[in-house]
């Protein structure tokens, strides 16, 4: 039996070339386990990491005991990562946070509060750690996403999402999934609420986010999900210890 079927929330994780983060995640996470409003684990998903984050991730994994781990062969980008870590959940909820800790586990239980009465609560970033221009990259791309899909959603990039599973795993996989889940849940009749949350500066490593990514591939992606229909893509997926 899938181990997530016992818990009912799954925080997934994706990973990829975080070796430097990893032992913090371990800390911030399992600190928060124990003080989560729900039964929760945590899944991490490597995603073709070239580094020790496989390796790393093993470790923390067989010394936790809510601690799970997926690893997939080849480097397919964010949305595939969640897209395999959505699909492998079987929680009633599923949360994601990114590999950074510029937001911290301890504010799933801001989302978590209110989705009994959402099918997707996000965070909104309170104070953004981040430069002014990154943040002008961000208000564009934000601006233009609206415009585009009319979800209503002030800050889609933050990395703080709680979702139902059920909602999240009929969400089609396309390249910039991750940009519009508000918008991807809002077109099954779901309803979406945003909290704010706090944000801090990277912990360790380097962004894996370049203009292109921040302000190119977003304004490609609106124009995908306007004429997108259910399509996926094949990723392969290897070991999993879950």
């Amino acid at each position: 039996m899938n181990k997530s079927a016992n818990y009912k929330f799954t925080i997934i994780v994706p990973v990829y070339n975080e070796e430097d983060n990893i032992y913090a995640l371990e800390k911030k996470i399992g600190e928060f386990l124990p003080e989560s409003i729900y039964t929760t684990c945590v899944l991490f998903v490597n995603d073709g990491s070239k580094d020790q984050s496989k390796k790393r991730l093993e470790e923390i994994c067989s010394r936790n005991e809510h601690f799970y781990f997926m690893d997939l062969k080849r480097n397919s980008g964010l949305s595939a990562a969640m897209k395999a870590g959505i699909d492998a959940a079987c929680s009633e909820f599923v949360g994601y946070m990114d590999a950074d800790l510029q937001t911290t586990p301890d504010d799933f239980n801001l989302l978590l509060e209110h989705i009994k009465d959402y099918e997707i609560v996000m965070g909104i970033r309170a104070n953004r750690k981040d430069s002014f221009f990154k943040n002008l990259q961000s208000k564009i791309a934000n601006g233009f996403r609206n415009m585009m899909t009319h979800d209503g959603v002030s800050d889609t990039g933050c990395p703080l999402k709680v979702i139902r599973t059920e909602y999240a795993k009929r969400v089609p996989f396309f390249n910039g999934m991750h940009r519009f889940l508000p918008a991807l849940i809002l077109l099954q009749n779901g309803k979406v609420k945003q909290i704010p949350v706090r944000h801090f500066p990277r912990v360790a490593g380097v962004s894996k986010y370049n203009l292109w990514n921040r302000l190119v591939s977003p304004f490609i992606d609106c124009f995908a999900y306007r004429w997108m229909k259910k399509r996926y893509i094949n990723y392969s997926i290897g070991d999993t210890n879950l």
